[in-house]
């Protein structure tokens, strides 16, 4: 029989450094997929845009299903792909900051079902975040105001991402390389201990009755 692969969801927020880690972890040796929210959002209709890349705040109620949709159908190829065997890192901004609870940790611990999640937070301080965005080409990002002030939604991301922040490891991109990154979750996977953080999250994000 085929082994699992392995699956590691790095959460944080835009220009924390996740694609760079899961990058990392392909060179690390074994069998890596990257799976995450570019490829998500690149194969989204402009009508349904910004999909799994909407913002904190409850700014687009009618695009909310859509996002709950792509996170299950996400997770549901994450299964498929460690299910074959192979390692998975899932690069995402999973948050539940919408104008109604979407329960994102619940659907990803059904999506993954019995197989073995490590749950990574990607922290990297607002500063670094800023010089990030205002150093990158790509206009997709806010990038400071011209008075210095950091625009509200990039404030938004850095609260609502890592609500309310229980995870199984925490790396932080401002002060760690993402060489370096990839180097303590591969340790963490294989000498343990085992990951509890995404039983926890689910159960935290169930409805009171369930």
């Amino acid at each position: 029989m085929t082994p699992m692969g392995r699956v590691v969801i790095l959460n944080g927020a835009p220009r924390s450094g996740k694609s760079s880690i899961a990058d990392a972890l392909a060179s690390t040796g074994g069998d890596w997929a990257n799976l995450g929210v570019d490829g998500v959002m690149a194969a989204t209709p402009p009508e349904l845009q910004p999909a799994m890349g909407l913002r904190p705040g409850g700014e687009r109620p009618d695009l909310e299903s859509v996002v709950a949709d792509q996170v299950a159908s996400l997770f549901e190829t994450v299964a498929v792909q460690a299910q074959a065997g192979v390692d998975v890192a899932v690069d995402v901004g999973l948050h539940d900051d919408y104008s109604t609870p979407l329960g994102l940790w619940t659907l990803v611990a059904d999506r993954l079902g019995d197989l073995t999640a490590l749950v990574v937070g990607v922290r990297c301080p607002l500063e670094e975040v800023m010089r990030r965005r205002d150093a990158d080409p790509d206009d997709r990002y806010l990038r400071s105001a011209t008075d210095g002030r950091v625009p509200d939604p990039v404030q938004r991301w850095q609260r609502a991402v890592h609500d309310p922040g229980i995870y199984d490891l925490e790396v932080d991109t401002s002060v760690t390389s993402p060489t370096a990154c990839a180097h303590v979750i591969t340790t963490r996977l294989e000498h343990g201990p085992p990951p509890t953080a995404l039983a926890q999250l689910a159960e935290a994000g169930r409805p009171p009755h369930h």
